[in-house]
């Protein structure tokens, strides 16, 4: 039935993630790296082509250079196919001098794309989410239910509801109620602990998106979790998709069925990381029949001088010479001098950690040159000074920070130098 139907995607890439701060520093959320070569994106866009849709629009906003770059070299299409394209749409602007002014508003911003291409479904993803999704089969059951538009839900804990839209249904998992973020609200039917959350992922049929588009512009609000789902509950058919009855080719029985994370705050970015880890993991990566594709990598082969290594990633690029690593996460081009100790932690692209340092419950950002003898994670004190440092205790150290730091010290050397010589002279 899929097939037959042409759909046309729109993914939503222009998060700030603020509470990713300091990772999104410099980079929009959606860019953001996630294990060992991929970066957040990669898992919606991998969702969309694995389920041959093969049309989406990237809506991008925050910090977007990054992750335009990344989609130039890794999601490139065949241009002898016209109608097979991922492209990055910053804010055009159309309407007046406005940036994007929230999700449905980047929609209607570029809703000539929509009229052009005139598909019978749009889908709406986010695009910062860790997960697998067969999106045919959401569709199916969109199509299947004769919904005007669906919304792809998992339980969450009652206690983690003001993170989400929680999703109130009947006994036919027609929607009844949709509150974005509420402070409190009653457990879903079933049980006591955990409400029904929105993923964020939504599919609708193209006429009546565009009416509630037009109409959303008229009325001056802009968001489809605050102001357009919320007004379709009572005059439309909107349908919880389950997420649990996805099934995907290819997952271990070990693996958590149905694994969704919405990986916005530093501590379930952290966590998420080593659901990937192990023999048997929550998550893996490496399902060949539902791959999440990264970047090209051009790097040489991991180097492994010596050392204790238990159960940790190690990059293309990256050298390890007499380290201990201990549930530690490399991505490209990561060099560690003998006898630093890494635990637990997530160390990115072109840092390397100096002899004799350790480094525990933390994220070390690209380009770092952690200093020999240097110790992150093990006085919270003492980092908290420096550092940024989580909730749960994440030490993250921003890209570049020890760099810049010995940069600031070799200009200060510098200009002691230079007044030295001065007072010489004058003498």
């Amino acid at each position: 039935m899929t097939a037959h139907r042409n759909v046309l995607a729109f993914v939503m890439a222009g998060g700030e993630g603020s509470r990713l701060h300091p990772l999104t520093a410099n980079r929009c959320k959606p860019a953001v790296p996630f294990n060992g070569k991929h970066r957040l994106v990669d898992f919606v866009l991998s969702n969309l082509v694995n389920s041959e849709i093969w049309s989406t629009y990237l809506l991008v906003q925050y910090k977007s250079q990054s992750l335009i770059e990344h989609v130039r070299q890794t999601w490139a299409m065949a241009r002898f196919m016209p109608q097979h394209f991922i492209t990055c749409v910053p804010p055009q602007m159309r309407n007046g001098p406005e940036w994007f002014q929230g999700t449905a508003d980047a929609v209607y911003q570029n809703i000539h794309l929509i009229e052009s291409m005139k598909p019978d479904l749009v889908a709406v993803f986010g695009a910062d989410h860790v997960y697998r999704m067969d999106v045919r089969q959401m569709i199916d059951f969109h199509v299947q239910t004769g919904a005007h538009a669906s919304v792809a839900t998992v339980p969450v804990p009652l206690t983690q509801c003001s993170q989400f839209g929680i999703v109130g249904i009947d006994d036919s998992n027609r929607i009844t109620a949709f509150i974005e973020k509420p402070a409190t609200t009653d457990p879903m039917p079933g049980s006591r602990t955990h409400a029904l959350a929105s993923m964020g992922n939504y599919i609708f049929d193209t006429d009546v998106l565009l009416r509630q588009l037009r109409r959303m512009h008229e009325n001056g609000t802009s968001d489809f979790g605050k102001h357009i789902l919320p007004a379709m509950v009572g005059s439309h058919k909107l349908v919880a998709y389950d997420f649990d009855t996805n099934h995907i080719p290819g997952i271990e029985p070990y693996e958590e069925h149905a694994y969704w994370r919405d990986v916005g705050t530093i501590d379930a970015y952290y966590d998420a990381h080593f659901d990937t880890l192990g023999a048997a993991p929550r998550f893996r990566m490496s399902n060949a029949r539902w791959p999440i594709y990264a970047s090209p990598d051009e790097a040489e082969s991991a180097q492994i001088e010596n050392g204790v290594i238990h159960r940790s990633i190690v990059g293309s690029g990256s050298i390890v010479d007499g380290a201990t690593l201990d549930h530690a996460m490399l991505r490209r081009s990561v060099l560690v001098d003998r006898d630093a100790h890494l635990e637990h932690c997530i160390v990115m692209e072109g840092s390397r950690i100096g002899r004799g340092a350790q480094v525990r419950r933390a994220i070390i950002d690209q380009d770092n040159d952690v200093p020999p003898g240097e110790r992150i994670g093990v006085d919270l004190e003492q980092d908290q000074r420096r550092f940024p440092v989580s909730e749960n205790g994440i030490v993250v150290v921003p890209a570049g920070y020890f760099r810049a730091g010995m940069r600031r010290a070799s200009a200060q050397r510098g200009t002691a130098i230079a007044g030295k010589r001065r007072l010489e002279v004058v003498a």
